[in-house]
């Protein structure tokens, strides 16, 4: 019951935060305006950026996911990033793992602080396998996809930078597999 509870202050506190920067207003718009008449370099149009996480304790868990993306017109944008991510649980014997992969981006600024983003996500996971007839596990690695697509909110710092808030559904979830608890995923990054 202690885990449900800090769980739901963790989910609490984080949706307030989020609207605490929805409702922020600043003078900037999106992360880097195009304008077709100019045709910038390729230069102007790249930001880069990501996420990272940090948990240390019983449970140590540390996450670094750069991206870079490319601001193909105005309003859509494109882009690749990488993840690496380490748990440690001190609750399990070797119960260490490296998680890493790749994905694939886009996004369509719907306004000028709010996109929708879809992406494909490829994930090097150890695997839980069933051993037939017994009540054994064996682990494999094996390379889980992600499919997510929902909505962001981009709060601008200056021109170019900024930080993104995104909820996102992984329309390919399975809950024995995938590295995620659940099919919702919240993140939070910046991009410069």
């Amino acid at each position: 019951m202690l885990l449900w509870k800090n769980d739901l202050i963790q989910k609490c506190a984080g949706a307030i935060l989020l609207g605490f920067f929805i409702f922020l207003d600043f003078e900037a718009h999106g992360q880097r305006q195009i304008y077709p008449e100019e045709n910038p370099p390729l230069k102007e149009r790249l930001y880069f950026g990501g996420n990272g996480s940090l948990q240390f304790g019983t449970i140590t868990f540390v996450e670094v996911s750069p991206l870079a993306g490319v601001m193909i017109t105005e309003r859509y944008s494109a882009g690749l990033g990488a993840t690496y991510q380490y748990l440690n649980n001190r609750f399990y014997q070797n119960g260490d793992a490296h998680i890493y992969g790749a994905r694939i981006f886009n996004r369509f600024n719907v306004l000028p602080k709010i996109f929708l983003h879809a992406e494909y996500e490829a994930l090097n996971v150890e695997v839980a396998n069933p051993i037939p007839n017994t009540t054994d596990v064996i682990f494999t690695r094996d390379w889980v996809p992600g499919l997510f697509a929902g909505a962001g909110y981009f709060t601008p710092f200056g021109e170019r930078g900024g930080m993104n808030f995104m909820l996102l559904y992984n329309f390919s979830y399975d809950n024995r597999r995938s590295p995620y608890n659940e099919p919702y995923v919240i993140r939070v990054g910046f991009v410069f």
